[in-house]
């Protein structure tokens, strides 16, 4: 007798809850746009990033939400993945400029030499937190390839003790920009003519001692481009790729040829 009046009032409190659920799945449902799952599907699902937003779900919801945002920010996927949303959503896909991700830094093991001995994680971003790294530059790439491991192309090797990017099969996502501890991977649009290989802020002298392939500071890139697209700021010189016309004499006159 216990016993089944404890199944029947077990078996009511379970039918007013399903019926309690059931109820508030309906008033306190959050509408979807349809179109969002359409959009989400048009993406390569790389879920790396660089459109800025939180994954390709993200990327997929704005674009549906707010008509402001670009449909050319997925670089894994690319001028397809952006005709296809532009399909879906009855917009101008727009122009999508080609990117792909160097390594600002040429201190290999040739140029440079490390102040010390590390034995902890094989992470960049573990070794930055022990006195900024063994490398005697600080400024410079740790080759411990926590931007290989990001990369979902496949695209980036260690050799030599830096990074390296292979741009034919780089999309120019952005992943490993975003995990570099020390920022010396830039992603600019492909068709950048001249890049400067060095993201030391060190002074001139400073930079010698430590690496043999760095930015010294002298101007005298800045001094001989004829467009005045090369500047020197905090001792390391920078393009403006709106003023750069490729003609290649900061390459040509760079003392230390770190202009590539």
């Amino acid at each position: 007798m216990v016993i089944g009046i404890a199944v029947i009032v077990v078996s009511i409190i379970g039918i007013i809850c399903a019926v309690v659920l059931s109820v508030a799945s309906k008033v306190m449902a959050v509408e979807v746009d349809e179109r969002i799952p359409m959009v989400r599907e048009c993406l390569p699902g790389a879920n790396c990033g660089g459109c800025g937003y939180p994954g390709c779900d993200g990327y997929a919801a704005a674009m549906v939400e707010d008509a402001d945002t670009p449909l050319t920010l997925c670089a894994p996927g690319g001028a397809a993945a952006a005709q296809a949303v532009a399909t879906v959503l009855g917009r101008s896909a727009g122009e999508m400029v080609q990117k792909a991700a160097v390594v600002a830094c040429r201190g290999d093991c040739s140029a440079t030499s490390n102040k010390m001995e590390y034995a902890g994680i094989e992470s960049c971003a573990a070794a930055k937190l022990m006195f900024g790294g063994a490398g005697s530059c600080t400024f410079g790439c740790m080759g411990l390839g926590d931007c290989a491991a990001a990369c979902p192309s496949d695209a980036i090797c260690i050799e030599n003790g830096i990074a390296h990017v292979d741009t034919r099969v780089c999309t120019g996502c952005g992943a490993c920009a975003n995990v570099c501890p020390n920022k010396v991977i830039k992603v600019l649009p492909a068709a950048s003519p001249v890049v400067v290989s060095c993201s030391s802020h060190d002074k001139g002298a400073a930079v010698r001692k430590k690496c043999s392939a760095g930015c010294i500071g002298c101007g005298i890139c800045m001094k001989n481009c004829p467009s005045e697209a090369v500047k020197v700021e905090n001792n390391l010189a920078v393009i403006d790729y709106s003023k750069c016309t490729g003609c290649g004499t900061c390459k040509e006159k760079c003392p230390v040829k770190c202009i590539v």
